[in-house]
Parts: C-alpha cells; structure tokens; sequence
C-alpha cells in the first residue's frame, strides 16, 4: 500500500461510516466530515436489509446481532375493499435507517467523526487531495470519498452537470409504533410486507426496528411508502411550499410541509386504499414528503477523489437498494486500494466495476417505477410497463435484488 494511508470521507450517513469502518480495519487514517451541525436523524425511513448489507457488516466485525431488524417472510396484496388477493413467501429482514446508523456510528470512533463540516472545495495534485470547509477549516489526506448523498458537493465540484432528474411522482412515507396498532389492524398487516395498487398509485407498508432492542415485540414500527404522480410544473412546487410561503428546493423538511397538503394527502388516500392502509395513514403522526429523482453520474473517479451510494447513483426506492449499493461501493473501493499499487489506479477500476452496478440499478428502478406513468411514447411502452403493473409482478420484484443474481 506504500505510504498514502490517510483518507477523508464527506458524509458521516451510512454509506459514510461503511467506507470509513473499513478503510480504518485496513489500516487507513481516516477522519469523516458531515455538513450537519446536529447527529443525523431518519426522516420515516425503513430499509430491507439486502445480501450486501448482511456481508459488509460481517466483513467489518460488527456481528448480526438477533435484533438487527424484523423478520418479514410473507407478501400479500390487498384489493380496495381490504381484501387479500395474492400472497408470496419471500423472506427478508426489515430495519430502520435509525437502527443501521447505530450500529455503524457506534463501530467508528467518536473523535474521528466531525460535525458542522460543511464542504465547499477540493484541490488535489500528484500527491494529495485537500477537502475544504465552510468554517474556514481544511484537511489534507491521500485519498477522499464523497459519500454525501445526492445532493453531493465533491459530486458538484467535479462533475457539475450531473443533476438528479424528477421522475413524476412523489413518495410520501411515514412511520407508525406498533404499540398505537389495533389488535385487528395489527393482525392484518404487521406480519407482512403489504400492497395497495389503485391506478397509478402504488402503497407497501412493513414492520421495521424500533429504538432499542428491534425484535421485542410492541416496540417496534410500521413503515409505509406510497407514490403518487405529481406534475414537476404544478403539483411539485405546491408541495415543497411551507406554510410561511417558502418554497424548498428538491425536498422540505417534515415539520414544514403544509397543513392543508396532509391534509389533502390523508383525504385522496381515503378515496383510494384499503382500509387497512387508510387506518395506519391517520395513525400517521408526521407524514414526510420524498420527490422521487433518478441521479447518474458519468463518473465514480477523479484523481484521488471516488464517489459512492447515492453521491454517484439515485435509484428509485422501488428496488430496496440505496442501502445495499452503499455498502457494495464502499466495500469494493477498500479491496481494490488494497490490491492496486496506486490510488489512481484503484479509484480507475473500481469506476469501472461500480458504473456498470449504477447504471443497472438505475434502469431497473425505472422500469418498476412504470407503474406510476401516466403518458407513454410508444404502445410498445406501455405494454412493458403493463408487465410490472400485477400484484404478483409488483410483489416479485419490488426490494428484490434478483435481477442483480444476488
């Protein structure tokens, strides 16, 4: 490995803390910078714990401890009427963002981890690569990672034309404790990854860890996604305006979306889901807002400098991926630092393996995210998407990564 030991990570999430735990295993000096003043907190977000999630945290020694999430093995779809009318046995485990972060901000030392680093440039030569700070600060390592997720700043420095691109709808998700579940509703749903499939809507909902011990059960939670078209001209600026009439770019906050647009959300969900899904919407304390976009960059390497999760490549949450690629590239980029001879040519081929990754799991979002699409160029279109629009086609491929032979 010779003498360039020393690497900063922009971004202290979870695909952060997966680099930095193994490249420090490795014998890396590592230090991460996170732009948040405050500890990162989840915004309703439930992760299925794919294979590479399970790999990388045995690889880096941190264990998979029995209540890493809920065991989730059943599917099943639900009519409007709240009828079941098709199940699949397809057994997965299904977590928190909340519980992952733990587990990896834990596994890497605190003084090592900063806060409030908000960066604002990166100058590299032959020999270095320095990262700096909106405070005024800078650090000076061999080799620096941008994992600052999609609205990445080391992306935006090098490759500045790449920009996440709006798919047509938007996600609303939310998270509800098992405890606030009537003993009917809880029999009905918390035992399954559920859907609801109106027209151009699509709902799933599953049981997820809660704070503490996240197999006890009545401490855990339920999480649900539900996309919904909104048009980027109209609807879209309407929900990223708060109540005081700011309007937030890309995404707002959950505390400041609008009344009246919950409102409006909980009343077109009783027009259109199962009750069951109707139920846990009020149970719903703060709904959040995600506008789905699609991000690919052309480029996973620059110098000294290599993107990864979702800094590189935004796949739509339909394939359960975001997580599971995260730690695929950090793990990946680590074995081919220790294999190369320089860091150039490690950062080379590992662009070239985890483009390839990007772009496939890019594609086959958009292809499950068919389902939502309104208007199609070709008839020819439209009959593919109608192939990804059944209960068994939509149960069989969503959060699956089979199409990746995993």
């Amino acid at each position: 490995m010779g003498s360039w030991r020393r690497a900063l990570v922009i971004g202290g999430s979870v695909g952060g803390l997966f680099a930095a735990i193994r490249l420090l295993r490795d014998g890396w000096d590592v230090e991460v910078f996170e732009r948040s003043p405050v500890e990162l907190a989840a915004r309703g977000a439930g992760i299925v714990v794919q294979p590479q999630v399970v790999a990388a945290l045995r690889s880096l020694g941190l264990g998979l401890t029995r209540d890493l999430g809920v065991d989730v093995s059943r599917r099943q779809t639900l009519d409007r009427s709240g009828r079941v009318i098709a199940q699949a046995l397809r057994p997965q485990v299904a977590t928190s963002w909340n519980r992952l972060f733990d587990i990896l901000r834990t596994g890497f030392p605190g003084g090592r981890y900063h806060l409030g680093r908000d960066l604002v440039g990166v100058e590299q030569d032959g020999s270095a690569v320095t990262a700096r700070f909106a405070d005024g600060g800078a650090a000076t390592g061999d080799l620096l990672v941008g994992a600052d997720g999609f609205r990445s700043s080391v992306r935006r420095t090098f490759a500045p034309q790449t920009r996440p691109l709006y798919a047509g709808y938007v996600a609303w998700r939310g998270l509800v404790e098992e405890e606030a579940f009537p003993p009917d509703l809880h029999r009905q749903m918390f035992g399954f990854f559920s859907f609801g499939l109106p027209p151009e809507e699509q709902i799933l909902g599953y049981p997820v860890a809660g704070d503490g011990s996240a197999d006890q059960a009545g401490r855990r939670r339920y999480n649900f996604v539900w996309y919904r078209p909104a048009d980027e001209l109209t609807e879209l600026p309407r929900l990223l305006t708060d109540e005081t009439g700011y309007r937030h770019e890309m995404s707002i906050p959950p505390p400041l979306i609008a009344r009246a647009a919950i409102a409006e959300m909980r009343a077109h969900a009783e027009e259109v889901f199962p009750p069951q899904f109707c139920e846990i919407i009020r149970l719903t304390e703060q709904p959040f807002l995600q506008p789905i976009y699609d991000l690919e960059s052309p480029h996973m390497a620059f110098g000294r400098v290599a993107l990864i999760g979702d800094a590189a490549f935004v796949a739509r949450p339909h394939v359960g991926a975001g997580t599971a690629k995260a730690a695929d590239d950090a793990m990946r980029l680590a074995d081919m630092l220790t294999a190369e001879g320089s860091i150039e040519a490690a950062l080379a081929r590992f662009e070239a393996e985890r483009l390839q990754m990007g772009r496939r799991m890019v594609e086959q979002a958009r292809r499950l995210g068919t389902y939502m699409k309104r208007d199609f160029v070709s008839e020819a279109e439209r009959l593919r998407a109608e192939r990804h629009r059944s209960p068994e086609a939509v149960m069989a491929e969503t959060a699956l990564l089979d199409f990746l032979g995993a």
